[in-house]
C-alpha cells in the first residue's frame, strides 16, 4: 500500500509541476498543461495500472477493450477531469467544497467494497481540502492556483480510473455522476465556444455558470468598505453551486449500484443544469434565490 501511495504522489508531478510553472510565470499554455497531465495520466497508467476498461457504453467498450484505445481514453479523461476542477476555481470555497463532496462519495463507496487504498487516499484528500477551506472560505486568504486545481483534478480522476478498475461490479457512470458538475461545465463550455461564438475552447471568458450566478444572483451593495464587500460577493456565490454539485453527487452515492438509475440521474442533472444556465442568462432566476450582499 505504501509503494501504491507513493506512486500516485509520483504520477501526480507532471500535473502539479505544470499548473505551478503556470502560476508561477503565468507563460504555460493550457494545452501544455493538458499535455502535462495526460503524461501524469501516462505515469498513473503504468505505475498504478489506471487505465480504463470500460466506460459504460456499448461499442465503445468493445473499443476500449483494445489496450491502446483504453489507453487513449484513461489520457483524455484524465486531463478532462483535471482541468475541469480548475475551471470551477473561480470562487471562494467552490473548488474546495465541491471536491470534498466528490472524494466524500468516492471514499464511502470505496469503503463499502473493502478498498483501503481508494478510502485512504479519498481521506487523505478530504483532509488536506478541508485544511486549505478554512482558510480559503469566506475570506480567500490562500488560493488553490492551477498547482493546487490540477493536483486535485488529478487526484479525483486517479481515485475515479481505479475504483473501475479494481472493481470491475462498478458502473463507470458513478464516478462520472459524482464529477457531475465540473465535466458538465467543461463539456458545456467547450460547445459554447466552439459551436456558438466560434471562439477557441482555450479562450478564457465570464460565461461559465458560477460567473452567471456571480453577477445575476448575487448582489453587491457597495459601501466604504468595497474590498469587504467584494469578497463577501464572491463568497456569496459558492453555496449555489456547492448545491447543484450535490444534484449529481447524491444520487450517485443512492444509486451507485444501479447502472440504470445512474445514466438516468446523469441525464436529469444535465438537463437542470441547461435550464438553470438558460434562466441565468434570459434573467428568469426567482427572487427568492437572489442575494443582496453588503449592505
Amino acid at each position: 500500500m505504501r509503494n501504491e501511495a507513493a506512486w500516485l504522489l509520483l504520477a501526480a508531478l507532471p500535473a502539479f509541476g505544470a499548473g505551478l510553472a503556470e502560476d508561477v510565470t503565468k507563460r504555460v499554455g493550457v494545452m501544455t498543461r493538458l499535455l502535462a497531465t495526460m503524461a501524469a495520466a501516462g505515469l498513473g497508467a503504468w505505475l498504478l495500472d489506471a487505465q480504463l476498461p470500460r466506460v459504460g457504453v456499448p461499442g465503445v467498450d468493445d473499443v476500449l477493450a483494445w489496450a491502446p484505445a483504453g489507453f487513449v481514453m484513461t489520457l483524455v479523461a484524465v486531463a478532462g477531469v483535471a482541468n475541469a476542477v480548475n475551471i470551477i476555481d473561480g470562487f471562494n470555497g467552490l473548488a474546495a467544497a465541491v471536491s470534498i463532496l466528490m472524494f466524500t462519495a468516492f471514499g464511502y463507496v470505496a469503503w463499502s467494497l473493502g478498498d483501503v487504498f481508494i478510502f485512504q487516499v479519498c481521506l487523505a484528500m478530504i483532509g488536506a481540502l478541508l485544511g486549505f477551506f478554512v482558510w480559503n472560505y469566506p475570506r480567500g486568504l490562500v488560493f488553490l492556483g492551477d498547482g493546487g486545481a490540477y493536483l486535485v483534478g488529478f487526484m479525483l480522476a486517479e481515485v475515479a480510473v481505479l475504483l473501475v478498475v479494481r472493481h470491475p461490479g462498478l458502473s463507470p457512470w458513478f464516478c462520472l455522476l459524482v464529477c457531475g458538475y465540473p465535466i458538465t461545465e467543461t463539456v458545456f463550455s467547450i460547445y459554447r465556444k466552439r459551436f456558438l461564438r466560434g471562439t477557441s475552447p482555450g479562450v478564457p471568458d465570464a460565461l461559465h455558470l458560477h460567473m452567471l450566478v456571480y453577477r445575476r444572483l448575487v448582489r453587491w451593495a457597495a459601501g466604504s468598505e468595497a474590498a469587504r464587500d467584494i469578497t463577501a460577493r464572491n463568497s456569496a456565490t459558492s453555496p449555489y453551486l456547492w448545491g447543484l454539485a450535490s444534484l449529481s453527487i447524491a444520487p450517485a452515492v443512492l444509486f451507485w449500484r444501479s447502472e440504470p438509475l445512474l445514466v438516468g440521474s446523469a441525464v436529469v442533472f444535465v438537463c437542470c443544469y441547461v435550464l438553470v444556465y438558460a434562466r441565468l442568462v434570459h434573467f428568469r432566476t426567482p427572487r427568492w434565490l437572489r442575494r443582496r450582499v453588503g449592505r
